[in-house]
């Protein structure tokens, strides 16, 4: 029994056995905390997993995979969790203990399962695995490069990302379009990032709606068109000139001049 890779649910099965072997490495930066993979499929990657001696637990919203997994993987009975990750309350997978993320993780989700990930972040020192490499290097990018946005802000806030290797379309079944990249993000030592975190999350997502115009184009939405703070120099700058601390300056800054 082969499970047939279904598109709504964007399953592309890894079939290199080294590549399989190597994202598994990858949780070994952390040792001695479970493991949850993220959509085990058939199993390519959880084979590896399940030779680390370390507790293990699978998510898998395709009721075929699930079966498939129960039938050739006896090791993990019990250990499969039947939902959808990005419904789930991370908070009881391992009775509050912490843990590591991995996975091939499904290309029409990834974003949102690191989005997940940070809801979480207390529980999830290690985050690794393999997304779009477009996605990869967005996480990865420094301030003022053209991939810097939204997503590399939000996680780099907390955590520091390593891209690890880049994978060819043509080990996967079916061959996705792009190319694919090994991620692994690990907790940095920020515990509170010195500002209203709601507020920062939206002056960051709104200011890159309008990534090529400057910073004073976004900021009117969140300020007002006329406030005087508009006229600050830093305002000329693009949105992707400005680095965390930054953002985290001007979230007070604004908390103090505009409070809501």
């Amino acid at each position: 029994m082969q499970v047939k890779p279904k598109k709504f649910l964007g399953q592309h099965f890894l079939t290199d056995l080294d590549i399989a072997s190597r994202i598994a490495d990858t949780v070994d930066e952390v040792k001695d905390i479970p493991v949850l993979e993220v959509g085990p499929g058939m199993g390519v990657l959880t084979q590896f997993l399940m030779k680390k001696n370390r507790e293990l637990k699978v998510v898998e919203i395709d009721r075929e995979s699930v079966e498939f997994l129960n039938k050739n993987f006896t090791g993990l009975q019990g250990k499969i969790i039947e939902e959808d990750f990005l419904k789930m309350n991370l908070s009881n997978t391992f009775e509050g203990q912490q843990f590591v993320l991995t996975g091939n993780y499904p290309y029409n989700i990834s974003s949102q399962i690191f989005f997940k990930m940070l809801e979480y972040k207390e529980l999830i020192p290690c985050c690794t695995g393999m997304i779009q490499k477009e996605v990869a290097e967005r996480m990865a990018a420094a301030p003022g490069s053209k991939a810097y946005g939204v997503l590399s802000i939000l996680i780099q806030a907390w955590y520091d990302v390593e891209y690890l290797f880049t994978v060819d379309e043509h080990v996967f079944n079916p061959p996705p379009k792009v190319k694919s990249a090994v991620i692994r993000l690990k907790r940095n030592g920020m515990q509170n990032l010195g500002c209203d975190e709601r507020l920062f999350r939206r002056i960051v997502k709104t200011v890159f709606t309008m990534r090529r115009k400057m910073m004073r184009n976004g900021m009117k939405q969140i300020v007002g068109a006329d406030h005087p703070m508009l006229a600050d120099p830093i305002f000329n700058k693009r949105p992707e000139q400005l680095s965390i601390q930054d953002f985290v300056e001007l979230t007070n800054r604004v908390s103090d001049e505009h409070p809501s």
